[in-house]
């Protein structure tokens, strides 16, 4: 893989970012070693988490995630190598304020998460999602100590709406603050319109790297649900129906079948490398449960699109 700039910083990331919100869900631990290895060794060097990972499954916690990766790096004793990304926002105990972006959890929380995960300071901490309820200036200025202290090395935000980002910005670059050199938005060849209709425009202008989550639509885009065909065995499956299992989701895959045989890949590695052909992005956010599924994505980085292809992934895709 090659390296791109995160952003208009100089912090250089692999053109695919390794995901961790199946490790302690879908996946074991042993299993997420064995994948972060196989990561590793194909080039790859970012890879992205959050404290509340993976708290939603019954047989995990808030923090498993980061604890898993944190034992990963101590085994392998790589951390100088790596770029790792981690979260604050979400509900991380029972007490008001174990939760949101105000300054007091955030210093709490980096200290869980630099503990989970070994580390004594993360590349990059980001805002999970909008917190309404804090004014900005004080998530930023909580940020810019962290920065200040050492702690972090950059921020990012997630799941933001293009006019508070940019006010984000404007309340940075006012108060000489941190500023969100990153934005984690939910984009993929079937989901453009959230993110095209105003955020790309806005981070292509100010220099903020996109890192997209759900790049392959949670699974669907693999081409692993076809028409008249059983629902395959995934946690994210009865999502996929409600969202895309209509007759533009099925017409996009024929599509991605279509084009995938021009370059003899895998409709998974077309969507990606259409995701890699956009301006603004830098490093789409994989996941894979095995070192297999990894591989199966890997040589997206290498499909060279062509602008016909482009265009007919373009006509295909989209309508969310």
């Amino acid at each position: 893989m090659d390296y791109r700039n995160l952003g208009r910083t100089g912090l250089k990331v692999s053109e695919l970012c390794m995901g961790s919100m199946q490790f302690g869900w879908t996946s074991t631990e042993e299993q997420a070693f064995a994948v972060l290895d196989a990561y590793v060794e194909s080039g790859g060097n970012f890879i992205d988490t959050a404290d509340v990972y993976t708290n939603w499954a019954e047989t995990s916690r808030a923090g498993r995630a980061e604890e898993i990766i944190g034992r990963w790096m101590q085994e392998r004793g790589n951390r100088r190598e790596l770029v790792i990304a981690t979260k604050v926002r979400g509900n991380m105990g029972p007490g008001p304020n174990d939760r949101g972006l105000s300054r007091k959890h955030i210093l709490d929380a980096i200290e869980g998460s630099l503990r989970r995960l070994q580390v004594e300071y993360v590349d990059l901490y980001q805002s999970h999602s909008d917190d309404r309820e804090v004014p900005l200036e004080e998530t930023l200025e909580a940020f810019d100590t962290l920065v200040q202290r050492g702690l972090v090395r950059y921020i990012g935000a997630s799941n933001y709406v293009a006019w508070r980002l940019m006010k984000a910005l404007a309340v940075s670059d006012a108060g000489g603050l941190a500023r969100y050199d990153s934005l984690q938005p939910n984009y993929s060849l079937a989901r453009r319109n959230e993110f095209e209709a105003e955020l790309q425009d806005l981070c292509l202008a100010e220099g903020v790297g996109v890192i997209p989550y759900s790049p392959l639509a949670a699974g669907f885009l693999t081409g692993k649900y076809r028409r008249n065909q059983p629902l395959p065995e995934s946690g994210r499956a009865e999502g996929v129906k409600r969202f895309y299992l209509n007759d533009q989701g099925y017409a996009l895959i024929d599509c991605l079948d279509e084009v995938a045989r021009r370059h003899e890949a895998t409709p998974a590695q077309i969507a990606l490398a259409w995701l890699l052909a956009q301006p603004a992005v830098v490093s789409p956010i994989t996941s894979a449960n095995t070192p297999e599924q990894w591989k199966e994505l890997v040589p997206s980085v290498d499909i060279d699109l062509t602008e016909a292809d482009i265009e007919v992934l373009n006509n295909a895709g989209g309508w969310l």
